[in-house]
């Protein structure tokens, strides 16, 4: 790999092993072949939960969405904690791999973290939202520290953006832990409110995310004297799915 470019695999966390809260850990099933229905449990697990808080939410509420019985779950999951626990690794996985690839693509530093929103929005299109990842009390203790330790690696790549960005001259001088945080504040709060938008494009999106995180609403700036012929964002890359007029919506695949 490139200097100066994170490595992600040599941190790769490990799953705890299941509390003695949990369900037989026989009945779990764990072949290859129902890797796909797991991923579907944890894809509307997801959409559930950032509806209705884990508090809230239900293993009776997940089965009824897959046409399932609940104690069917059973056999891929312990229980619904367990359940979450997966829903936070799969969010925290695939945030990872979008982080590595804008990380990848070369740039500066404001480029990377453009591309890091831009596809995380695409993605979360096409494979349903990330879990709300600002909480995560209701897990156990060792699934507590395996999340935090993940979440605060993946904020430092993000750090690390800003502060590649502030020395090509890309973005502001900051404070980059700070607005790192303020970004991830705005960003988790996505799968929570976007579907409530009706005919809400991935194109108006991005186009908000431009304005109020890089541009800024002062309308005195001298970013914001700068408009586009077609009055959208500047990006290096134009995606069909970003120009896309369907309406965005981070919806499992029916």
């Amino acid at each position: 790999m490139a200097s100066g470019t994170t490595t992600y695999a040599e941190t790769e966390p490990t799953e705890p092993m299941p509390t003695s809260k949990s369900k037989d850990p026989k009945r779990v099933s764990n072949s290859r072949k129902s890797d796909k229905r797991r991923s579907e449990i944890i894809r509307v697990a997801i959409e559930i939960i950032n509806a209705k808080s884990y508090a809230q939410a239900t293993m009776i509420d997940i089965a009824a969405a897959l046409d399932l019985r609940d104690a069917t779950l059973y056999h891929y999951f312990h229980d619904k904690r367990t359940l979450a626990y997966a829903c936070h690794r799969s969010s925290l996985e695939r945030a990872q791999k979008l982080l590595e690839a804008s990380d990848q693509t070369g740039g500066g530093g404001a480029e990377k973290l453009r591309n890091f929103i831009r596809t995380m929005l695409i993605e979360s299109k096409q494979n349903g939202p990330l879990l709300y990842l600002g909480d995560y009390s209701y897990l156990d203790t060792a699934q507590r520290k395996v999340i935090k330790e993940w979440t605060d690696r993946l904020k430092g790549v993000l750090v690390k953006f800003l502060k590649e960005g502030m020395a090509d001259g890309s973005i502001v001088e900051c404070e980059p832990e700070l607005v790192v945080q303020l970004l991830l504040g705005m960003l988790i709060w996505l799968g929570k409110w976007v579907p409530s938008i009706k005919g809400l494009t991935l194109e108006r999106l991005m186009s908000a995310i431009e304005t109020f995180a890089f541009q800024g609403l002062d309308a005195s700036h001298p970013h914001s004297q700068k408009k586009l012929a077609s009055g959208l964002p500047q990006h290096r890359q134009r995606s069909p799915e970003l120009h896309s007029n369907q309406a965005y919506s981070p919806r499992r695949k029916q």
